[in-house]
Formats: C-alpha cells, structure tokens, sequence
C-alpha cells in the first residue's frame, strides 16, 4: 500500500491537491501548495492551479522566462500565469479543458486548442490539455515532497463531474494514464459530501435524518453540478446513497464575471461615451473578479472601484476608474442568475440562428434557479419530495448573498426552512474529500452507495423488408441500468442477437440520465426517436473471424454486460453453444482500432 492517498479535483478553473499521510498517527487531509509559473521568470505556490494552459508564439518570451525547477527551455505554461497571459491573449489559451472532454460535437482527441487559434500547428487536443495539467501536479509533487513517495506510485483518487459520461470518464483516464498515473474516479459532489462526512467526524448523524434528500449543489467557475443523495435506514442506522445526476451544465462563476463586466462597460458608454475595446473588456471582467466577493459580502455597503488600462502608451493618467455599489452588483447577479421560480420552472430555451460557430455547448438560460427546479422536479419521484437540506460547493456559492438566495428559493420549494450543511471550504473541499475516499475505500469510514448516473443502451437494427429512401428503425436494448453498482458484471436477458464476423461493424451507443427504471433486458422501439436519449459516438470495428466463418457471417451471441469500477462498459458478445466471445469495450482510443477484439486475442 502506497504511504499517499492524493486527491485531485480537476477543476474547470482551477485544480487543487490535497494528500493522506497513512504513516501518521492520526491521519489528515492536508493541502498541497502547488508550485507554479507566477509571473515572467518567477515561480510561487498557491492552495490552487489555475486550469489554464498558455501556448506562445515561438520567441514570444525570453528564454527561461516560463521554466520551471524541474522543466527548463518550456514551451508553456500552466496555473496563474497562464491565466494572467490569457486575459490579454485569449486566442493563445486554453481553458475549461475539462468540459471539452464531454463535448461529443468535436473530435477530443484531436488538437483542436484553443479553439480560435488560427496556428493549427500550436493547438492540442482536450486529452493532452487535461495530461499536461496532471504532469504539472506529478512534476511538482515529485519535486517537493520525499523523492522515495513518487507521485504516480501512489493511490490517486480524481474527481469527476457527476454528469460526465462513460465517454468522458474515459477519456480522463485517457488523459491520467498518458501522464503516467493510474487513478480511481469519485464524482466532484459525493467528493464534497465525503468532505463535509470527514469534517464532522461520528456527529454527522445529527445533523440530518432517515428519508430526508440532501443536494449538494456544486456552483464553480465554469460549470453547475447537481447531485441527490438519499438518507437510508438500514436496520436502524443511518446509510447514504446517491440517487440522482444533473447535466453537464456550462454555467458558473466566469458567467458571473463577464455579466458585471459588460454591465460595467455599459455603464462607461452610457455616462461617459467611453467604448472598450477587446484588451479593456478582458482587463475589466479580471477586476470584476476581483471584486465579486467583496461586493457580495454579508453588510456589503461601500462601493468597489474597478481599475481599466487606456489605450495609450502611458501608464500614469492612462486609465479608467468606475465604481460599482453592492446594490448594483446584487441587482446584476442575484436577480440575473438567481431569480425566484416555481419548482416546475424550466430552463428557457434561447432561439438559435441558422448557422453558429462550434465550440462548447453553453447554457442558454442564465438562471440557475431554473437549472435546479428542473433537476428537482426531474428527480423528485412519486411522493414530490425535494431536498430538505443543501450543500453547497464551489467558489460562486461562497458569496453569502447567493447562498441565501438559494436557500430562499429551496424553502418556498420544500414548504418548509431547509437546512444548510456547513463546515466545508467550497474551494477545497472536493479536493479534501478526494483523499478522504482513500480512506473510505479502506472500510475506515462511511461509504455512500452509487451506481452508474445513467442507463446505457446498445442499438440493433431491427429486420425488415428494404423500402427505398426508409432505414430500419434502432431498437434499444438496455444493458447498464441506472443505479447499477461499479465493478458489477451481469448477462443480459436477450434473444435472436447475431453479431457479425470478418467485416467491418458499427455498434451504436445510447444513454439517458432520465430513464431509470429500465431493467438490463429491456427494449426501447425507434430509441434515435425518443425524448431524454443522447448518442454516443458509435463505435466502428472488425471482430476477428475464424477460418471456418466467411467475411460477414451472422453468428448467435448472448450479451454480458460489464461497469469497470472506473464507470467505464464493456460489452462482450458470447457465441451461443459455442467458447468465443468478443468483447465490445467502449473507450476511445487514438486510431480507433481495435476497439472491439475476440477473447482470444485480447487475453
């Protein structure tokens, strides 16, 4: 056993380290200060690692300007600085790597970063953008800390949204495996429960009761998570298990910012006839940053002045001065992004245009509220329960305003005051919670039960007649179901199935966070029709064949059905009466091939 349990929350914008010493006499979670590029040939450390990657021109910098103690002559740079370069450069950055990894619109694995970079040749792909973020904390680590206690040589627990898929989830490991470490995933809210488990220690069980639904609500700068966890009586004690997943939400704190900042702006032309360009908007929304928090405080009542870079040359008389009242502020962000709704309020659906650039696929509602009334009502069941208690999680939820916002909104919902869970540092304690897992895994505390946060479908193509201009409908047939456990393994009641042999195949994916009382065996006619279903990417292969068997022979399989504890499926094709099998694993891999391969070739 590893002397480290390390926890890594891969944030949106930013990463944080926290570590489990198992040779000490009461083991802690404690913080990882990460070292970093802080400005032009200087290196500090900080609590976080700004998830930012900075990709210049060459000689744009002096030589040495971006090294590192361990890594001389960088081509790059990761963390506060990159951050910084990025303001001003935004077409030489790249962020939110972590929701490009779950944007099935593009190709993950090709380098296509940052997006509206024209220099094809400086771009990277999604996966390499998330592995040089882990080489840092690896290099940094291994840098720091004792050289024998390596840090790929340790157990490494890395978060993951709740909402990411199978397909993201892999492609995280993807990206950890290229870095040279072997993880195991948590989702980014039981991550923050386990923190707020951890922090209250055996009392945890006062602080709530059997049948009450908890959210943790996960608001950070980039992206919402939401997550359901049930408390359970199991035989008089109390039990935990999560019940329910969000969407991938890309709506967070950096929305926050570029609202104040474009209110700001509007406020100089409107009074001052003074018009920002690009560089001055960038430099405004990093003020606005700033200044968020203080104008969000409990008895916030003195106005913030936000400093803006001239257009000149001259730094001394060359810039711009606004202030911004509390009051304002509050009337921006409280009213924009949380206002008061129903609990059968739906996010609203903006009109698109004809044609639109790819990229991320944004939320097109700023509220909020709203995202969470429709997960509420999603998940709310037959009894119409919602959460009687929240935790909240994440750098946006730390503003008081906002989180009494909320509580004002889940009360009207619950018909009654809901309690908040505190004790928690919202920046951290997805990173704390991480390591506390380690422990967990060990049978040393508390474990909250989970299984897959969707039910997963496998596509055969119904037999019919050929009718010109007509394909065959998709039928779906159920093979994960929701709520199944990680590390299970089971057959999949199924009959007349053939798989094809010696010619290339498609298999076709499907998912549904909504579907969950589908069991494994379960069909879904015309499933590319139906409502709440997302596509996979397909995957494309050839199956080996054995002399005997023609190119494109039909033969009859029986399903088995398997959910790594990872959350990653495999999928394998037994011959009926017969010892082969194929298996189907559904990962993404660098040439596509072979994804799918007999039981014979594979072990």
């Amino acid at each position: 056993m590893s002397r480290y349990v390390i926890g890594i929350d891969l944030g949106t914008t930013n990463v944080a380290v926290a570590y489990l010493d198992q040779q000490a006499e009461v083991p802690e979670p404690q913080l990882f200060q990460i070292p970093q590029v802080s400005n032009s040939g200087e290196v500090g450390t900080a609590d976080t690692l700004p998830s930012f990657l900075y990709l210049p021109n060459e000689g744009q910098f002096a030589q040495g300007s971006l090294d590192l103690p361990w890594a001389t002559e960088r081509s790059f740079c990761c963390g506060q600085h990159a951050r910084k370069l990025g303001a001003m450069s935004p077409t030489q950055v790249v962020s939110s790597a972590k929701s490009w990894l779950c944007a099935g619109n593009v190709d993950r694995l090709a380098d296509i970063l940052p997006w509206d970079r024209e220099e094809s040749q400086l771009k990277i792909s999604p996966v390499e953008s998330a592995k040089r973020l882990l080489g840092h904390l690896r290099d940094a680590w291994n840098q720091t800390m004792d050289s024998e206690d390596r840090f790929e040589f340790q157990e490494i627990i890395l978060t993951v949204p709740a909402s990411f898929d199978a397909v993201a989830r892999d492609l995280t490991v993807m990206a950890a495996e290229e870095a040279g470490l072997s993880v195991t995933l948590v989702e980014e809210p039981q991550a923050a429960f386990y923190a707020w488990l951890h922090e209250h220690g055996e009392n945890w069980r006062d602080e709530i009761e059997a049948g009450q639904q908890i959210l943790v609500c996960d608001i950070g700068g980039g992206t919402t998570d939401f997550s359901l966890i049930q408390v359970t009586n199991e035989d008089g004690n109390l039990g935990l298990e999560r019940i329910a997943v969000g969407n991938h939400i890309l709506l967070g704190g950096d929305n926050l910012d570029l609202a104040l900042a474009y209110s700001v702006a509007a406020k100089l032309q409107r009074e001052r006839n003074m018009k920002l360009d690009a560089r001055q908007l960038a430099g405004l929304t990093h003020a606005c940053r700033e200044a968020k928090e203080e104008l969000l405080r409990d008895g916030a009542t003195e106005p913030q002045t936000l400093t803006v870079l001239g257009r000149g040359s001259s730094l001394i008389g060359g810039t711009i001065s606004v202030q911004v009242t509390p009051e304002e502020a509050q009337g921006i962000l409280l009213d924009g992004f949380f206002p008061a709704c129903a609990v059968d309020a739906e996010p609203a659906q903006a009109r698109r245009a004809g044609l639109r650039s790819f990229g991320l696929q944004y939320a097109s509602d700023p509220a909020m509220t709203r995202h969470l009334a429709a997960f509420v009502s999603r998940n709310s069941g037959e009894d119409c329960a919602s959460p009687a208690a929240v935790l909240f999680n994440g750098g946006v939820s730390k503003a008081p305003a906002i989180r009494a916002r909320l509580l004002d909104v889940l009360s009207d919902w619950h018909g009654a005051e809901v309690t908040q869970l505190a004790g928690t540092h919202p920046d951290l304690a997805v990173a704390y919670g991480a390591c506390w897992y380690g422990n967990v895994r060990r049978g040393n505390a508390i474990r909250i039960r989970a299984g897959s946060a969707r039910s997963y479908y496998v596509g055969i193509e119904s037999t019919m007649p050929a009718i010109p201009g007509y394909e065959p409908p998709m039928e779906g047939l159920c093979v994960i179901p929701f709520g199944l456990e990680e590390g299970t393994e089971l057959d999949i009641p199924s009959q007349g199935l053939g798989v094809f042999v010696g010619a290339s195949s498609e298999f076709r994916f499907f998912a549904s966070a909504d579907r969950q009382e589908d069991p494994a065996g379960s069909t879904i006619p015309n499933i590319t029709d139906m409502a709440g279903i997302t596509e996979l990417p397909s995957l494309s292969t050839h199956l080996n064949v054995d002399e005997g068997d023609g190119a494109g022979s039909l033969i009859p399989v029986n399903l088995h059905a398997e959910l790594s504890e990872i959350g990653t499926l495999a999928l394998w094709c037994t011959e009926s009466g017969g010892e082969r099998r194929w298996r189907l694993r559904y990962e993404l891999r660098e040439g596509r091939a072979p994804l799918a391969e007999s039981a014979e070739s594979h072990e």
